[in-house]
């Protein structure tokens, strides 16, 4: 069983930056690729990012590449999302989920966090 807690999420002008965290409970992580997914009011669940159990490879949706880098600290248990330029249609909760490996459809994920809300203004 693997516990997930998103941290970082708020209110950002366009432009802005925000570093979201997720913590993972466990003595397992590194077992687990990371995802983190988003979903805006009466829109489905989309893919943002994944990573590797080691972190060796990073996936990235095409609308948030360059703007956006997944990583992670294992000694901490811990997957941030550094989000830069951000822009208003970024806004949505943002999910943090753990896989067996790495993939970029929900379905695969069996872990999820809360979710954090990332709201940017124009």
């Amino acid at each position: 069983q693997v516990q997930l807690a998103e941290s970082g999420g708020g209110l950002v002008q366009a432009g802005g930056s925000l570093r979201l965290s997720c913590a993972a409970s466990g003595r397992t992580f590194s077992r687990y690729a990371m995802g983190w997914f988003r979903q805006a009011p009466g829109k489905e669940r989309e893919f943002v990012a994944c990573i590797s159990g080691r972190g060796g490879s990073t996936y990235y949706a095409d609308s948030v590449k360059g703007r956006f880098t997944i990583s992670r600290d294992n000694a901490k248990n811990t997957v941030y999302l550094q989000m830069n330029s951000l822009k208003p249609e970024d806004t949505a909760v943002y999910y943090c989920a753990a896989a067996s490996f790495i993939e970029r459809l929900p379905g695969a994920y069996d872990y999820w966090g809360q979710g954090t809300q990332v709201t940017v203004s124009s």
